[in-house]
């Protein structure tokens, strides 16, 4: 029951030379411009790897080859760490669904699909394939009450993934440990050769502590559970007891004061970046030139 993926799954550059390789979900706040800003950051040996929030996994991707021994990958959205999982372990169960969806593709099956959330693991994974791929602009969004996919058709065609690309992620995954656990219960084991990579959803522009002013940008509903300003505070303490623990990390996040208060014994590299998504309402539209921040754990 499934086709092939859009934009919003992206073609891998699957060639067998090692060329680079670039995630197959498009997920909101995707690291993938910002790679070489990212990397020069990240260690060239790596014990194991640690990512909570990972989404599109661009940064996994990209420096994958630096890992030694596991790959701690989690995200809180299960319906992506299912296709994660699907891309790795099921790929022969994967396929014929992606053609399904391919052959039926229309805006009226995009809400079908986007109304019904099949029982079975790898149907799951294949719907998420397919909805990330044909929303509005790769959106995922669930409802704070019922955790239903709320996001609109995108207008665009369902392309898939080619199997050269599952096979080569399927590779690159070989080492990598996928779960739908929160980032506490992520980075509990890290220690002293191991690196945290850190891209939790970025919060309203204006949500400072105290600020009585009303948020210019409110998309932090990747989940039906929202990331506030509460467990921000928790993962600043949880990057100083990593530090404390010699464990190097490097987290992405929007520059704001904010950001700053909560990471003063950090290096912190600020720019601006362009951001091109859209929003069906003025209020949730993001800063054309978005202030950015990577801040870099000191062991």
């Amino acid at each position: 029951m499934v086709g092939s993926a859009t934009q919003g799954v992206l073609l891998a550059e699957a060639g067998e030379d090692g060329s680079a390789i670039k995630p197959f979900i498009r997920w909101v706040g995707g690291k993938q411009r910002l790679l070489p800003r990212i990397l020069p950051h990240v260690p060239s040996l790596i014990r194991n790897y640690y990512e909570p929030f990972l989404g599109g996994g661009a940064v996994f991707l990209a420096v994958a080859d630096r890992v030694s021994g596991r790959a701690k990958l989690a995200d809180l959205n299960e319906h992506l760490v299912a296709a994660w999982t699907c891309v790795r372990d099921f790929q022969g169960e994967l396929r014929p669904l992606i053609e399904w969806y391919k052959l039926n593709d229309s805006k009226e099956f995009y809400y079908e699909v986007r109304s019904v959330v099949p029982d079975g693991f790898v149907e799951r994974a294949a719907r998420f394939l397919y909805l990330n791929a044909t929303s509005w602009n790769h959106l995922w969004r669930e409802n704070s009450r019922t955790g239903a996919m709320n996001v609109p058709w995108g207008d665009r065609q369902f392309k898939g993934l080619d199997d050269a690309a599952m096979r080569r992620f399927a590779r690159i995954l070989a080492n990598a440990d996928l779960s739908t656990n929160d980032f506490r219960v992520t980075l509990e084991e890290a220690s002293e050769g191991d690196f945290v990579y850190l891209d939790p959803p970025y919060l309203p522009i204006f949500s400072s502590p105290g600020s009585e002013k009303e948020p210019t940008a409110k998309f932090n509903k990747y989940t039906a559970k929202t990331f506030e300003i509460d467990d921000l505070k928790e993962l600043a303490g949880i990057c100083s007891a990593l530090s404390s623990r010699g464990v190097r990390w490097v987290m992405s996040n929007r520059d704001n004061e904010s950001v700053r208060s909560l990471f003063p014994d950090s290096q912190i590299i600020r720019f601006t970046t362009h951001r091109s998504l859209a929003a069906q309402s003025r209020r949730e539209v993001e800063a054309h030139r978005s202030p950015e921040a990577i801040i870099i754990g000191k062991v």
